[in-house]
Protein backbone atom coordinates (compact mmCIF):
# COMPACT_ATOMS: atom_id res chain seq x y z
CA UNK A 1 0.00 0.00 0.00
CA UNK A 2 1.17 3.43 -0.70
CA UNK A 3 2.10 6.26 1.68
CA UNK A 4 -0.56 9.18 1.67
CA UNK A 5 2.52 11.13 0.68
CA UNK A 6 3.01 8.74 -2.36
CA UNK A 7 0.00 9.83 -3.99
CA UNK A 8 1.18 13.61 -4.36
CA UNK A 9 3.79 12.01 -6.45
CA UNK A 10 3.26 12.48 -10.65
CA UNK A 11 5.06 10.96 -13.18
CA UNK A 12 5.74 12.74 -16.16
CA UNK A 13 3.35 10.75 -18.39
CA UNK A 14 0.68 11.20 -16.17
CA UNK A 15 1.01 15.27 -16.12
CA UNK A 16 -1.10 16.22 -18.49
CA UNK A 17 -3.81 14.50 -16.87
CA UNK A 18 -3.58 15.97 -13.56
CA UNK A 19 -2.93 19.93 -15.05
CA UNK A 20 -6.71 18.75 -17.64
CA UNK A 21 -8.26 18.19 -14.06
CA UNK A 22 -7.24 20.89 -12.44
CA UNK A 23 -7.94 23.35 -15.10
CA UNK A 24 -11.43 21.97 -15.38
CA UNK A 25 -11.96 22.48 -11.85
CA UNK A 26 -10.42 26.10 -12.25
CA UNK A 27 -7.78 26.14 -10.02
CA UNK A 28 -4.96 28.33 -9.70
CA UNK A 29 -1.87 26.64 -10.66
CA UNK A 30 2.16 28.05 -8.59
CA UNK A 31 5.49 25.82 -10.04
CA UNK A 32 8.87 25.87 -8.90
CA UNK A 33 11.59 23.63 -10.10
CA UNK A 34 15.12 22.90 -9.26
CA UNK A 35 17.17 19.71 -7.54
CA UNK A 36 16.49 20.17 -4.48
CA UNK A 37 19.22 18.05 -3.61
CA UNK A 38 20.06 17.99 0.77
CA UNK A 39 16.92 19.83 1.12
CA UNK A 40 17.23 22.48 3.57
CA UNK A 41 15.70 25.65 5.34
CA UNK A 42 16.14 28.22 2.37
CA UNK A 43 14.51 25.79 0.27
CA UNK A 44 11.76 25.32 2.77
CA UNK A 45 11.28 29.09 2.70
CA UNK A 46 10.73 29.57 -0.87
CA UNK A 47 8.08 26.36 -1.02
CA UNK A 48 6.19 28.11 1.65
CA UNK A 49 6.25 31.20 -0.45
CA UNK A 50 5.53 29.41 -3.54
CA UNK A 51 2.58 27.60 -1.82
CA UNK A 52 1.10 31.09 -0.72
CA UNK A 53 0.89 31.88 -4.55
CA UNK A 54 -2.23 29.53 -5.87
CA UNK A 55 -4.89 27.30 -4.95
CA UNK A 56 -2.71 24.36 -6.22
CA UNK A 57 1.26 23.78 -5.77
CA UNK A 58 3.16 21.95 -7.84
CA UNK A 59 7.17 20.98 -7.74
CA UNK A 60 9.16 19.60 -10.61
CA UNK A 61 12.35 18.23 -9.62
CA UNK A 62 15.41 17.91 -12.17
CA UNK A 63 16.34 14.21 -12.80
CA UNK A 64 19.50 13.04 -11.24
CA UNK A 65 20.95 12.93 -15.36
CA UNK A 66 20.00 16.46 -15.88
CA UNK A 67 21.64 17.27 -12.26
CA UNK A 68 24.63 15.75 -13.72
CA UNK A 69 24.64 17.71 -16.86
CA UNK A 70 24.53 21.34 -15.44
CA UNK A 71 26.18 20.57 -12.14
CA UNK A 72 28.56 17.33 -12.28
CA UNK A 73 29.12 14.05 -12.09
CA UNK A 74 29.58 14.00 -8.45
CA UNK A 75 25.47 15.25 -7.97
CA UNK A 76 23.03 14.74 -6.88
CA UNK A 77 23.82 13.47 -3.42
CA UNK A 78 19.96 12.46 -2.46
CA UNK A 79 18.99 10.32 -5.61
CA UNK A 80 15.85 11.77 -7.15
CA UNK A 81 13.66 8.65 -5.78
CA UNK A 82 14.49 10.11 -2.56
CA UNK A 83 14.09 13.92 -3.05
CA UNK A 84 10.42 13.04 -4.92
CA UNK A 85 9.54 11.18 -1.19
CA UNK A 86 11.22 14.22 0.70
CA UNK A 87 8.84 16.60 -1.44
CA UNK A 88 5.92 14.97 -1.39
CA UNK A 89 6.15 14.82 2.40
CA UNK A 90 5.91 18.85 2.58
CA UNK A 91 2.44 19.88 3.90
CA UNK A 92 2.35 22.56 1.21
CA UNK A 93 3.67 20.64 -1.74
CA UNK A 94 0.16 19.37 -3.49
CA UNK A 95 2.07 17.27 -6.85
CA UNK A 96 5.70 16.62 -7.48
CA UNK A 97 7.04 15.27 -10.74
CA UNK A 98 10.44 15.53 -12.47
CA UNK A 99 11.82 16.27 -15.44
CA UNK A 100 15.60 15.14 -17.85
CA UNK A 101 16.10 18.53 -19.59
CA UNK A 102 18.57 20.98 -18.29
CA UNK A 103 15.57 23.37 -18.14
CA UNK A 104 12.03 23.33 -16.70
CA UNK A 105 10.47 25.24 -20.32
CA UNK A 106 9.15 21.27 -21.50
CA UNK A 107 7.25 20.99 -18.39
CA UNK A 108 6.27 24.30 -17.57
CA UNK A 109 4.71 24.21 -21.06
CA UNK A 110 2.37 21.21 -20.31
CA UNK A 111 1.70 22.36 -16.83
CA UNK A 112 1.06 26.13 -18.04
CA UNK A 113 0.92 27.72 -14.40
CA UNK A 114 -1.31 30.27 -13.12
CA UNK A 115 2.15 32.09 -11.64
CA UNK A 116 5.77 30.18 -11.48
CA UNK A 117 8.11 31.16 -8.47
CA UNK A 118 11.67 31.45 -9.22
CA UNK A 119 14.97 32.82 -7.08
CA UNK A 120 15.04 36.67 -7.28
CA UNK A 121 19.22 36.18 -8.60
CA UNK A 122 17.15 34.54 -12.40
CA UNK A 123 15.43 37.72 -12.26
CA UNK A 124 12.33 38.30 -14.12
CA UNK A 125 14.05 38.04 -17.35
CA UNK A 126 14.59 34.38 -16.83
CA UNK A 127 14.29 31.51 -19.42
CA UNK A 128 11.29 30.45 -18.32
CA UNK A 129 9.42 33.27 -18.32
CA UNK A 130 8.60 33.46 -22.18
CA UNK A 131 7.27 30.34 -21.92
CA UNK A 132 4.92 31.04 -18.60
CA UNK A 133 3.88 33.88 -20.20
CA UNK A 134 2.92 32.31 -23.40
CA UNK A 135 0.78 30.16 -21.41
CA UNK A 136 -0.92 33.43 -19.73
CA UNK A 137 1.33 33.08 -16.53
CA UNK A 138 3.67 35.18 -14.27
CA UNK A 139 6.64 35.23 -12.59
CA UNK A 140 6.97 35.26 -9.01
CA UNK A 141 10.48 36.26 -7.14
CA UNK A 142 11.12 35.05 -3.97
CA UNK A 143 14.65 36.64 -2.18
CA UNK A 144 16.90 33.73 -0.91
CA UNK A 145 17.92 33.01 2.81
CA UNK A 146 21.52 34.51 2.50
CA UNK A 147 23.82 31.13 3.24
CA UNK A 148 21.45 29.11 2.75
CA UNK A 149 22.41 27.23 -0.62
CA UNK A 150 23.17 23.53 -1.16
CA UNK A 151 26.69 24.50 -2.11
CA UNK A 152 27.21 26.66 0.84
CA UNK A 153 26.40 23.67 3.12
CA UNK A 154 28.81 21.41 1.33
CA UNK A 155 31.40 23.96 1.76
CA UNK A 156 30.63 24.20 5.65
CA UNK A 157 30.54 20.46 5.87
CA UNK A 158 33.85 20.29 3.86
CA UNK A 159 35.27 22.82 6.53
CA UNK A 160 34.53 20.56 9.44
CA UNK A 161 36.26 17.66 7.93
CA UNK A 162 39.66 19.84 7.25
Amino acid sequence: MKEAFENKIVDPEDLPDVVDSLRLQSKSVATLNGSFDLLHAGHLEILFEAAKQAEVFIVALNSDKSIQQYKSADRPIIPLEYRLKMMAAISCVDHVTWFDELDPRKILETIQPTVHVNGAEYGSECIEAPTVEAGGGRIHLVNLVPGLSTTNIIEKIKNLCD
